[in-house]
């Protein structure tokens, strides 16, 4: 990694050199830590935690995933696309309108991939190799604006992801939201 790219809040453990011998866990396989308390851990309990996984955190239930099980690393991608930006002086660009403009563009070429299927199709339609490598294509535009945007903004993704999650918990509890489509104030 170009020590140019690396700066104080990428921190020392981001700047150094990936290890590429590991095999990647999926997300599903791992439970998420949000909204659990220490009545509910285990010892031996690992959850899926990025805050966990980069700074001292005093729940000794949040245990970490050694970082080369992430299944997408938003600090290198970050640092990526700081350099990116920094290359071609776009950073003078990157506002907070104009990222957020992107991600809401980004989103709407996802959505008119599936324009006229109303839906009917279900996932089998995002297998169909006619449209899977554009659907990539925008999710990935997605990914990485949100990225940039949190990135500019010093927002930590993962932190505030199981903040949202542990409160759609709160919101929507299993026994009284199981299979129903009504929001929470309904």
């Amino acid at each position: 990694m170009n020590a140019a790219v690396c700066t104080p809040r990428s921190r020392i453990k981001y700047c150094e050199p990936l290890q590429k011998n590991f095999a990647p866990i999926h997300a599903a396989a791992v439970p998420s830590c949000a909204g659990l308390d220490e009545a509910q851990w285990t010892p031996g309990m690992i959850c899926y935690s990025l805050a966990s996984t980069r700074r001292n955190v005093s729940r000794p239930y949040a245990a970490a995933i050694p970082w080369e099980y992430l299944v997408i690393d938003n600090q290198r991608l970050a640092i990526t696309l700081r350099s990116f930006a920094a290359e071609r002086d776009w950073d003078q660009f990157h506002t907070p309108k104009n990222l957020a403009t992107s991600i809401s563009v980004e989103a709407a070429e996802l959505l008119e991939l599936f324009q006229w299927s109303r839906g009917q199709k279900g996932w089998e339609e995002v297998t169909d190799p006619s449209i899977r490598a554009r659907v990539e294509d925008e999710l990935a535009d997605i990914l990485l604006y949100l990225i940039r945007f949190a990135d500019k903004a010093e927002i930590d993704l993962a932190a505030i992801a199981e903040r949202k999650i542990a409160l759609n918990a709160e919101k929507y509890p299993p026994e009284r939201f199981r299979g129903s489509d009504r929001k929470y104030d309904e």
